[in-house]
C-alpha cells in the first residue's frame, strides 16, 4: 500500500487526490510511516512535527476537498523545508550551534508559495551547517546518509531534500544552490535536481538584494516533470527582489507543463579544463548518457571553455567570500559564538578580511568573462553538459575528499570545482541521472542553457529520461522496506 502511494511521481500523486482517489491523511500517514522507518539511519528530515497535528491537517485538507475547494496541485502534499529558510512555526537553526534554534517571524517567498499550491510543511530538510561545502553533516543534527549507499555521503547542501525525496519520504523538495547543492546531492541519489536561472526564484527575505547573486533557491524530484512544476510553482517576480525575473512560466496545474525536445545541439564539455580530475567512471557514465541523446537525434560535439581554470577560480573564491563573510561576520564578531562555527565557515569570513575593492571588481571582470565565454558557446550549441560531480559518493565520516584521481585538493570545496563555472555565468543547469558505479553508486549529468532558457533545460531533461529512465530504479532501503 505504501508503494502504491509514495512510489509514483507528484504529478500522479496530484491528480489521485484530486479525483479522490486517495485521501490527504491517506498520504500522509504513508510517508510519516515511511520516515518513521528510514529516517533514523539516514538523517533526511529534521525538526519533525508531532503525528497529531499533521494528521489533523490533513483531515481539514480532505474536508476542504469534500466542500470542492483545492488549493492547488500541490494539495495536502507533505513537505520539508531546507534548512536554510524559514518556515513558520519550525526553527531555522542554519545547520549551526551558533545560531541555535531560532524561530522565524514567517515564511520565506517561495514557502509561501508551495503553501499557497496546498502542501503540508511537516519539518525541514537536513543541510552542512551554513550551506557550506557539497556533504550533509552538523553538530546539530548529524550526518544525512547517502539513500543508495548509508556509509556514503548524501552530497549537499540539499542532501537531506534528496534523500528524503529517493527514499519516498517527500514527493518532491525544494533546495538551494551555489556550489552545486542543487546538482550534487540530485547526482548522488539518483534524482533531478535544478538550478534555475538567477533571479527566477525570488530571494525574499533577504538583506542584500544587490550583490548576493551566486545562490538561489530551487525545485528537486523524481522526474523532470514534477521538478518543471515545482519550479513554476516557487518562481516569478516579486517587488522585494528588485532582480527577480518576470517571465511567464506555465501554470504548474497544467496537465503537461514542458513537452520533450528532440533534436538539439548539445556541446560536451567532458571535465571542462584538461588538467580538472575526475574519479575513473565518471566520464563514462556521462558519455554513455549523450550516446543515448545521439541515438534519438540529437548532435553531440566536444568543446572547450574558452576561459582560464585559474580565472574562474579566483573569481569564485574572491566573490564566494565576500558573500559568506558579509552573511556571517555578526557572528565571527561575537569570539564565543565563533567558536561554535564550523573552520570552514571560520575561513571564508577570514579570508575575506584581506579582500580589496579592485580585487573584488577584479573579480567581477573575471565572473563577466566567464559569462562571455558560455555565451560564444551558445552561439553553436542549444545546450553544455559535464559531471555533476567530480567524484561519486564518498565515505559520509569524511568532511570532504582531500584528493581526487590523486591530486589533492587545496580547500574544502575545490573537488566541486566542475559546477562553478556555471554558478558564476547564472545559467540554467538540470542535473540528471546516468547511472552507477561498478560499486552501485550514483552519478549525474549537468545540463546548462543559455541565461533565462530554464524550461528548454527543462525539456531536453525529460527527453534524456525517457530514453534512459534511471530514476525509476529503487533505493535497497526500500526494497528491504516494502
Amino acid at each position: 500500500m505504501a508503494d502504491d502511494i509514495l512510489g509514483v511521481d507528484a504529478g500522479t500523486l496530484s491528480r489521485r487526490i484530486a479525483a479522490r482517489e486517495l485521501s490527504c491523511r491517506e498520504l500522509m500517514g504513508a510517508s510519516l510511516a515511511r520516515i518513521a522507518q528510514l529516517n533514523p539511519r539516514h538523517n533526511a528530515i529534521v525538526s519533525l512535527r508531532s503525528e497529531e497535528e499533521l494528521l489533523a491537517e490533513a483531515d481539514a485538507r480532505d474536508a476542504a476537498l469534500a466542500r470542492g475547494e483545492r488549493a492547488g496541485w500541490m494539495h495536502g502534499f507533505p513537505i520539508a523545508i531546507k534548512d536554510l529558510s524559514d518556515a513558520q512555526g519550525l526553527p531555522t537553526t542554519l545547520g549551526s550551534p551558533a545560531v541555535g534554534r531560532r524561530m522565524p517571524g514567517g515564511d520565506a517567498l517561495f514557502v509561501q508559495r508551495i503553501r499557497s499550491a496546498g502542501a503540508i510543511v511537516i519539518g525541514k530538510t537536513n543541510t552542512p551547517e551554513f550551506g557550506l561545502g557539497s556533504h550533509t553533516y552538523n553538530e546539530v543534527f548529524g550526518i544525512t546518509r547517502n539513500a543508495w549507499d548509508a556509509r556514503k555521503s548524501a552530497g549537499g547542501s540539499s542532501g537531506g531534500a534528496a534523500v528524503a525525496i529517493a527514499l519516498g519520504m517527500l514527493p518532491v523538495a525544494d533546495g538551494s544552490d551555489m556550489g552545486g547543492s542543487l546538482r550534487n546531492p540530485a547526482a548522488f541519489n539518483n534524482i533531478v535536481g535544478f538550478r534555475p536561472s538567477r533571479g527566477r526564484v525570488p530571494a525574499v527575505p533577504a538583506e542584500d538584494v544587490f550583490f548576493q547573486q551566486l545562490g538561489t533557491e530551487g525545485p528537486m524530484g523524481r522526474t523532470t516533470e514534477d521538478v518543471a512544476r515545482l519550479l513554476c510553482t516557487m518562481a516569478g517576480w516579486d517587488a522585494r527582489a528588485p532582480l527577480s525575473l518576470a517571465d511567464p512560466l506555465p501554470d504548474a496545474e497544467a496537465q503537461d507543463p514542458i513537452a520533450c525536445a528532440p533534436g538539439k545541439r548539445i556541446g560536451w564539455l567532458g571535465s571542462v579544463w584538461p588538467d580538472l580530475p575526475l574519479e575513473p567512471g565518471i566520464r563514462e557514465l556521462c558519455e554513455q548518457a549523450l550516446r543515448k541523446l545521439e541515438s534519438a537525434g540529437c548532435v553531440v560535439e566536444p568543446c572547450t571553455l574558452d576561459i582560464p581554470r585559474e580565472t574562474n577560480w579566483t573569481a569564485w573564491l574572491r566573490l564566494r567570500q565576500m558573500l559568506v563573510g558579509g552573511k556571517l561576520g555578526a557572528l565571527y564578531a561575537q569570539p564565543q559564538l565563533r567558536e561554535r562555527m564550523k573552520p570552514e565557515a571560520r575561513w571564508e569570513v577570514e579570508q575575506s578580511f584581506g579582500l580589496t575593492a579592485a580585487q573584488l571588481y577584479q573579480a567581477s571582470v573575471q565572473r563577466s568573462a566567464v559569462y562571455q565565454a558560455f555565451r560564444r558557446l551558445f552561439e553553436r550549441f542549444d545546450v553544455l553538459a559535464a559531471p555533476s560531480a567530480q567524484v561519486f559518493p564518498f565515505d559520509a565520516g569524511l568532511h570532504w575528499p582531500q584528493s581526487v584521481a590523486g591530486v589533492a585538493m587545496d580547500t574544502y570545496h575545490r573537488w566541486m570545482e566542475i559546477v562553478t563555472p556555471f554558478t558564476l555565468a547564472s545559467l540554467p543547469v538540470a542535473s540528471v541521472p546516468v547511472g552507477f558505479s561498478a560499486a552501485g553508486l550514483p552519478m549525474g549529468l549537468q545540463l546548462a542553457g543559455p541565461a533565462r532558457a530554464d524550461l528548454p533545460v527543462l525539456a531536453l531533461a525529460r527527453a534524456f529520461e525517457a530514453i534512459a529512465p534511471w530514476t525509476t530504479r529503487r533505493p535497497p532501503a526500500l526494497s528491504a522496506a516494502s
